[in-house]
């Protein structure tokens, strides 16, 4: 069983050492923390720190796919797309969680689309922010959480 053990940790190794050095798995992006960002106890906060703005543009051209009622706030499924040109990222928030950002996902010319579940802890707006052009624009979803996910 060592030996099982030991090739798979040595394969595992090498595909990461590959792509690290092809350029593919930069240690910066992959491990990157935004400390102010996730520690912001509201959303203002949340998008300063992550966003250096806490400025957005309404828009109707992000669709926030989520359900209306999560019978479980623990997972809750998210699809986030947009129709917007050139989306550079996608941030999530939901604005009465203890921690309101949920994550950021940088496109670098990807498909303006992204599918999480993520964590409520009670009912409140799901928010989606995608920067495109120099510019951030938001649209909301509110989404009522019957038992707890974070906190109940």
């Amino acid at each position: 069983m060592q030996r099982r053990h030991f090739l798979k940790n040595t394969m595992a190794t090498g595909a990461i050492a590959l792509a690290a050095s092809s350029g593919l798995l930069v240690p910066l992006q992959v491990l990157a923390w935004n400390k102010k960002a996730f520690d912001a106890k509201d959303v203002q906060s949340a998008m300063k720190g992550s966003l250096g703005t806490e400025l957005t543009e309404a828009s109707d051209k992000i669709h926030i796919k989520a359900p209306d009622i999560a019978e479980n706030g623990a997972v809750v499924p998210v699809t986030i797309s947009s129709t917007l040109s050139d989306v550079k990222s996608i941030t999530i928030l939901s604005e009465k969680n203890g921690t309101p950002l949920i994550a950021k996902f940088d496109l670098k010319g990807a498909q303006a689309f992204v599918s999480t579940r993520i964590k409520m802890g009670k009912t409140s707006n799901v928010i989606a922010i995608c920067e495109s052009g120099g510019k951030f624009y938001s649209a909301r979803k509110e989404v009522k959480v019957t038992i707890g996910g974070c906190g109940g």
